[in-house]
């Protein structure tokens, strides 16, 4: 069912599963287990909780020398099954993010504590190396005196550069994070700030704008190769088989699109299975990590195409030609220099499965591979000093997702991931009693959920490179918003909090948290 995602407590076995399995089989009857959400709080996986630390190297002229990292991760009191990797192998992936950084070191501690597990929440580390080199970028220019954004540019990998491989030799397929900036800076009206700042200032209230450039990895996964498969019925219909089950993400929109695009058919002969036990026996990882659209949407597009290919021989016969005598284009084998053709559904039409196996059949596989998109957002926001308040007055976001096919769909994933962001940005956190171990954040009167007026106006546009490691071009885009949010966030609220002399000022910024580091420093002062 479409439940928002495939990330975070929807992606793991819990011990319940086992014991609901245990008893059906014991009772011979269904067996049906429903948890509370008292329950749901307490028991099922929570996420992040990392405590960061890093340092940047510079030298006179600005460009960044070595960056160190040092993570803490709070793993809980049992282990669950993504907690350690996401805490381990997620940070080395992008360890220097954007940047041409010549050295980087980092250590990584997981902790045991009688705490819920935490597990691989959207983004699953990736927010988390953007957030830590981000808000360093952004103090190394306050100390430096460099401008925010001039000391990003001089420190991008150059588009020239790729693939780029970084200090631990992850190789970056592709991307302009330049452009993006630039892009994302006009958008956002970044010159015309301080104005603004003057106007907020008169009306007693605290203004910042910041902002973060980043690139994430996405893809990857368990099985060696992911594949499709394509079958025709006697009536036409064509029905793609896929082990990457949506939960919300649009897969039953758009792999079919990809279907009909490639055959020039209307996208509503095509329909989606996934994961059909009576389906034709597949290899391939689910929909994690952002890899769907990758992995089985190129193997997709690879069966459409093999399809394609099978069809040359029977439309030969059909028009009573050679195959290298026919092109195809729109749906129609033609011959060459005619206007003599047969439509590919007629010609389906006109062969009949035998067996279960029709003429057309066929598959796609991609071995698995990485993209890296990326992103540069800028948020400009307003804090009220009497309250600490502080509202999102815009938001701007110019993603490198790869070739986009669906924008509809794309820009719902990054709604999404921008407001999760927000969420951890500005309220969300799990409480525990130091004494006891008793959790007291264990209902939304205490957990403050992230609503859709959290987040003002909002300004989405994509600077798409495309990606040379799959046949579509396309990159990740289910935690591109979540990756760019924390840093953007945070360090805009940091750009509004410094005038008021806050220099430091950690997650989550609830108008509590805000309003007493504000009262804080004028006591001190």
């Amino acid at each position: 069912h479409d439940v928002g995602g495939g990330f975070g407590i929807r992606s793991a076995a819990y011990p319940e599963y086992v014991a609901v399995m245990l008893a059906a089989r014991l009772t011979g009857r269904p067996v049906k287990w429903v948890g509370t959400r008292s329950e749901s709080f307490v028991s099922d996986h929570h996420g992040r909780a990392i405590r960061l630390g890093g340092a940047l190297a510079l030298d006179r002229d600005g460009r960044f020398l070595a960056l160190r990292h040092d993570w803490t991760c709070n793993q809980g009191a049992y282990l669950s099954g993504a907690g350690p990797l996401i805490n381990t192998i997620t940070p080395k992936l992008t360890p220097t993010g954007v940047y041409a950084i010549p050295a980087v070191y980092g250590r990584n501690r997981l902790v045991m504590t009688n705490t819920t597990p935490i597990t691989a929440y959207r983004g699953a580390g990736r927010p988390d190396t953007a957030y830590i080199i981000e808000r360093l970028v952004d103090q190394a220019a306050l100390e430096t005196g460099i401008d925010r954004l001039e000391l990003r540019r001089r420190n991008f990998i150059a588009r020239s550069a790729f693939p780029y491989k970084t200090p631990v030799q992850v190789a970056y397929d592709s991307g302009d994070y330049g452009a993006l900036l630039e892009r994302a800076r006009d958008k956002a009206d970044w010159q015309g700030f301080e104005q603004r700042r003057a106007e907020a200032a008169r009306r007693g209230c605290l203004r910042g704008i910041g902002c973060a450039v980043f690139v994430e990895p996405a893809g990857g996964g368990g099985a060696p190769k992911d594949q499709t498969m394509l079958k025709f019925g006697s009536s036409g219909q064509i029905t793609l088989f896929s082990v990457a089950g949506p939960s919300g993400q649009g897969h039953e929109t758009v792999f079919p699109e990809i279907v009909a695009r490639a055959l020039g058919i209307p996208p509503e002969k095509v329909v989606l299975r996934t994961s059909d036990p009576d389906g034709p026996p597949l290899i391939g990882s689910g929909t994690v990590g952002s890899r769907s659209m990758s992995a089985h949407g190129s193997a997709s597009l690879l069966a459409a195409r093999a399809v394609i290919d099978k069809g040359l021989a029977l439309a030969a016969q059909e028009l009573e030609v050679a195959p290298q005598d026919l092109e195809f284009s729109e749906g129609h084998y033609r011959v060459k220099g005619t206007d003599r053709a047969v439509d590919i559904l007629e010609l389906a039409r006109r062969h009949a499965p035998v067996n279960g196996v029709h003429p057309l059949d066929a598959g796609g596989e991609v071995p698995v591979s990485n993209t890296f998109p990326s992103g540069a957002h800028i948020a400009e926001l307003e804090v009220d000093p009497a309250t600490g308040l502080t509202e999102i007055i815009r938001y701007t976001a110019v993603d490198d997702c790869g070739v986009v096919l669906n924008h509809t769909l794309l820009d719902g994933q990054l709604h999404g991931g921008i407001v999760q962001g927000a969420g951890q940005v500005f309220g969300e956190q799990c409480v525990y009693e130091r004494s006891s171990g008793q959790l007291l954040s264990g209902s939304f009167m205490d957990y403050p959920m992230p609503r859709a007026g959290l987040l003002g106006a909002l300004q989405l546009e994509d600077l798409p490179v495309p990606s040379p490691n799959n046949p579509l071009g396309v990159k990740g885009a289910g935690e591109s918003g979540t990756t760019g949010a924390l840093a953007t966030l945070m360090n805009a609220l940091a750009d509004a909090l410094r005038p008021a002399g806050v220099t430091h000022f950690d997650m989550p910024a609830t108008p509590a948290r805000v309003w007493q580091a504000l009262v804080s420093r004028a006591r001190a002062s």
